[in-house]
């Protein structure tokens, strides 16, 4: 666990180093609720290459969560410090939502909110037809929930016999335009998923000990963790604000963040 806690502290600094580094603006607090559950997967998931085809895939449908995807991929040596350099720079690859590019780990092209989940569903479902015994693994977020794909997928998922899937919902409980409650309640997230025939669990986010353990579960059906965070986690001025969903770093508010996130690990 320590070597993971070391590992999230690099890729949370490395983050502020990129949104620092464009003048576009960066998804901070969508990034920085994922750190943790981005770290954690790529521990948990069995990836010895990505053409091999009986990998398992992490399949990241809020794609605007690529401060913790991208910095996840440098840690695993898919992509390079140089690779995360030309973030939101003209000419990139590595844009503010991913493009799919096998060679630098990305399974998916991310972005239109909601196609992620319907996209693992059909992977999953030809790993199975293909007799491939891996693991689907799909990270969406909780204001993502309003998209009705999102739930045509979940109907599917029990359907199917799916139960080569793991669901992790990225619960900070904002969105673009505020409080996920105020735009749109979900009420019972669990009752919910529960209903679709998920084994359903709830972690705390943030902590590298319970979602380690909750990702390693195998319980022969279909699987949910509905994950708590905090938006913009551990950056004070930016936590639980909406205005943390993407905005401009000054280099004092760099600076300030750097400053918060060394003390939370003694740095």
């Amino acid at each position: 666990m320590e070597r993971l806690e070391k590992q999230c502290l690099e890729m949370k600094l490395k983050a502020l180093d990129m949104a620092l580094s464009t003048s576009f603006g960066a998804h901070i607090g969508g990034g920085f609720s994922a750190m943790e559950i981005m770290a954690c997967l790529y521990e948990v998931a069995n990836i010895p290459s990505m053409h091999d085809v009986n990998r398992d895939r992490i399949i990241v449908s809020k794609g605007h969560g690529v401060l913790a995807y991208y910095t996840a991929l440098w840690k695993k040596g898919f992509m390079t410090e140089e690779d995360l350099s030309t973030f939101e720079t003209d000419g990139t690859q590595f844009h503010g939502h991913p493009h799919r590019n096998l060679d630098k780990g990305i399974e998916f092209s991310g972005g239109s909110l909601g196609l992620g989940l319907s996209y693992a569903v059909g992977v999953a479902k030809a790993c199975k037809l293909k007799g491939v015994d891996n693991t689907i693994y799909v990270l969406v977020g909780d204001g993502e929930m309003d998209e009705g794909i999102v739930w045509e997928s979940l109907m599917s998922i029990s359907h199917f016999g799916l139960d080569n899937m793991v669901i992790v919902v990225d619960k900070n409980n904002y969105q673009l335009d505020g409080p996920t409650d105020e735009i749109m309640g979900l009420s019972s997230l669990e009752s919910k998923l529960q209903a679709f025939g998920l084994d359903v669990e709830t972690v705390d986010g943030h902590s590298i000990e319970a979602l380690i353990h909750s990702l390693s579960l195998k319980t022969g059906k279909p699987r949910a963790i509905v994950a708590n965070t905090i938006k913009a986690h551990g950056i004070s001025f930016l936590e639980n604000n909406k205005m943390s969903h993407q905005g401009i770093l000054s280099k004092k508010k760099y600076e300030k963040a750097v400053e918060e996130i060394r003390s939370a690990y003694n740095g």
